[in-house]
């Protein structure tokens, strides 16, 4: 599926993150992003903006009080957009960055946005999960788009033409595939607690620290100050070939050595993409297949539920 980013410059920090969070799918194959900095030294601007305006699958408005300033966005890229969804020729998905005026405009307001209920990025507590929020919401609408014809209705012989963005191909990973997936969960992981530490010590009464131990070990502890049992310690490592613990492990005790484990994830695949399985599980319930941003949310989840916290 080709989809179009319509996005302010001043909103580049978010087109950055979200291309970040849209990796799974673009490594898989199932989507294939287009933006104006894709566009070649010395092409036509308008011309090729043009041509992927009429191309596009998808369109992904990235919605903010500069993204509705800009007159090229609403009245170009957005209103070519809306006309071809209403056409039934694409899908628009509003993604609200930051808190603006956007249920004013009826084009907006009358499609769904994402996050869950609009709620602008911005104002989540951890922006890793509203990004999570959109990105799930774009795995559905790829997957609805993805049912068999024979599923819905029997097109005529003469109707069927090919949708090459929606096939998927089937491929063996080898070890090294494995790897570069392992270190490239590891290191989301990684950048998620950091992230999240320090949205943690904004909040009253909480405090916690990251520790970046070296390329494949870091740690966090997080103190409740109104709890009694509000101390809580994570060590997390990514996998040493001689110890078999997990592609990624982890233990809630600090400076946990890499020889301990009280749970991990390890790389797993289909006949068509690679994912996380989550081990040791000792409540029972592992999700199957985690995204490495699933699996940096549930494992932060599980730290700070330790300390007497939890996250809404």
């Amino acid at each position: 599926m080709r989809a179009f980013i319509s996005y302010s410059h001043h909103d580049k920090a978010a087109l950055d993150r979200l291309h970040i969070h849209l990796k799974n799918l673009t490594r898989a194959g199932h989507i294939e992003t287009w933006y104006d900095r894709d566009i070649l030294a010395g092409s036509g601007l308008d011309a090729e903006i043009a041509r992927e305006l009429d191309a596009a699958d998808l369109f992904l408005l990235l919605v903010s009080p500069d993204f509705i300033a800009s007159d090229y966005c609403v009245e170009r890229e957005m209103k070519r957009a809306l006309e071809r969804h209403d056409a039934g020729e694409a899908r628009v998905v509003p993604i609200i960055v930051e808190e603006c005026d956007w249920k004013a405009m009826g084009e907006l307001r009358k499609l769904k946005a994402v996050p869950t209920d609009g709620k602008a990025i911005s104002e989540w507590a951890n922006s890793n999960t509203a990004y999570l929020n959109v990105v799930q919401e774009l795995r559905r609408i790829i997957e609805a788009e993805s049912v068999p014809a024979a599923a819905t209705a029997a097109p005529k012989p003469d109707a069927v033409r090919p949708a090459m963005a929606r096939y998927r191909a089937k491929r063996q990973f080898d070890h090294i595939d494995r790897g570069d997936f392992r270190d490239a969960a590891f290191a989301i992981i990684k950048d998620y607690f950091q992230k999240a530490v320090l949205e943690i010590n904004s909040i009253d009464g909480l405090r916690s620290r990251f520790v970046d131990r070296n390329t494949t070990s870091f740690g966090a502890t997080i103190v409740n100050g109104g709890h009694r049992n509000g101390t809580a310690h994570i060590s997390v490592h990514c996998r040493n070939s001689q110890i078999a613990l997990g592609d990624i492990y982890y233990s809630f005790s600090e400076n946990a050595g890499e020889n301990t484990a009280n749970g991990g994830f390890n790389i797993s695949s289909d006949d068509y993409e690679q994912f996380l399985t989550q081990t040791m599980n000792i409540f029972g319930k592992a999700e199957k297949q985690l995204t490495p941003e699933r699996a940096a949310e549930v494992l932060w989840n599980e730290f700070i539920g330790n300390a007497g916290i939890a996250y809404d």
